[in-house]
């Protein structure tokens, strides 16, 4: 490929570097472009599951994450204000057992921090302080328009989240009206605080879901057991503010979850500083490319966080993506194509996850008698009949895109 004519990447999240370090590591000239000034601790827990696990290990961040992560015994489904496990789901050694790779809770900062260190050494060329804000393309170059000017690249990849300039340029270019993120109804706070914060094993080391009306509260270990993240997801009418920054009222936090189980309220008690921001989402899109512009992760997919599949959706596209490009021949027609098979392939899988996380959210905080009794009776035949949960998580964690679209 020219190196005068680079593949752009808009966003420097996980998807965006996940796919840079793939391209760079295979010999492809990567410019990636990031708002931000510096990758910083904001941000919170991430589950990294084996699927994902399974682009990483080809990539080789595996090992690294796994030292920075944390690997949880089990998922527990908890009432609210007991405590009491509805349903259990063994995960640390069942996901090597049954997926060929491991389940690892990660601060968000260390997952970046893994993978820009891993993008350097692959040659990545970084453009950060650097605000996307439009393209333009013709028959044999797309250029990525900024305001610290113009660049010129083969292939131009939106990783650039919900709000994403390239869906918004996209949908120009087609004369149709963007797809705007819209307020799902529910907001969430989040915290991170030390473990030595709280009793000794008063959080059990897995990923722990406290399930209540309107509402649920989500915790589990970071960094080896040395941090508690927590998420809490509230049904509310209105929200204003986007951003992932916006410092919450703790006290609020706290009334919110008064008389629920003991170790959710030391939980809040602990957290010097909750964060708030509101629960956004948009509908399938149809179609993620325009020319030799696709989209990536949230720019394309943006979903809920219920069924923690967010990021591990953007590093399968990432992986999928640069197969494709990296696959084809270097005419521009058989570049174009390879962007559409990646859409097609990509496109079924994630609408299925959109639609899953929404359904989630709906079970997570059902308050009417006849939708608990509909739960107790779900959770219960999934308890009895663990094949059941076995078919459902099989079908996501069991995907490995690094063998079914090898490079």
């Amino acid at each position: 490929m020219n190196p005068t004519n680079p593949i752009l990447i808009a966003g420097g999240g996980i998807g965006g570097l996940t796919a840079a370090i793939i391209l760079a590591q295979n010999g492809r000239n990567v410019h990636l472009f990031e708002q931000s000034g510096a990758f910083s601790e904001i941000g919170a827990g991430l589950q990294i599951s084996p699927n994902a696990m399974q682009v990483h290990r080809a990539i080789k961040t595996d090992k690294a994450i796994i030292k920075a992560g944390f690997a949880p015994e089990y998922a527990a489904l908890r009432h609210y204000k007991t405590g009491h496990i509805h349903l259990k789901t063994p995960l640390k050694h069942q996901c090597e057992t049954r997926y060929g790779a491991p389940y690892i809770h990660i601060h968000r900062a260390d997952l970046q921090r893994i993978l820009l260190a891993s993008a350097k050494a692959a040659g990545v060329i970084f453009h950060m302080a650097t605000r996307v804000e439009a393209y333009r393309q013709d028959s044999s170059a797309i250029t990525l328009e900024t305001d610290k000017g113009a660049f010129k690249g083969s292939l131009l990849i939106g990783a650039d989240g919900i709000k994403s300039a390239i869906h918004l340029q996209m949908s120009k270019a087609e004369k149709n009206p963007p797809i705007k993120p819209r307020f799902t109804g529910q907001i969430a706070w989040r915290g991170i605080i030390p473990a030595s914060a709280l009793p000794p094993r008063m959080i059990a080391p897995a990923a722990n879901i406290w399930m209540g009306p309107g509402q649920h509260f989500v915790a589990y270990y970071l960094r080896g057991g040395d941090l508690i993240n927590f998420i809490a997801a509230q049904d509310r009418k209105e929200w204003a503010e986007e951003s992932w920054s916006f410092k919450g009222d703790k006290s609020k936090l706290a009334a919110a979850f008064n008389g629920w189980d003991t170790s959710v309220t030391h939980l809040i008690k602990a957290c010097e500083t909750p964060y708030i921001w509101g629960l956004f989402d948009r509908q399938p899109l149809n179609n993620w490319q325009d020319g030799r512009a696709v989209l990536l992760g949230d720019a394309a997919h943006p979903m809920l966080p219920f069924m923690a599949q967010g990021a591990a959706m953007a590093i399968e596209d990432a992986w999928v993506l640069s197969r494709k490009i990296l696959t084809c021949h270097n005419g521009g027609d058989t570049r174009l194509e390879a962007l559409a098979q990646y859409v097609n392939i990509r496109r079924p899988r994630t609408a299925t996850l959109q639609k899953t996380s929404q359904q989630n959210a709906k079970m997570f905080h059902t308050s009417s008698a006849a939708q608990l009794c509909l739960r107790r009776a779900q959770l219960s035949l999934a308890h009895h009949i663990p094949v059941l949960q076995h078919m459902k998580l099989g079908s996501i964690y069991g995907l490995d895109v690094t063998k079914t679209y090898p490079i």
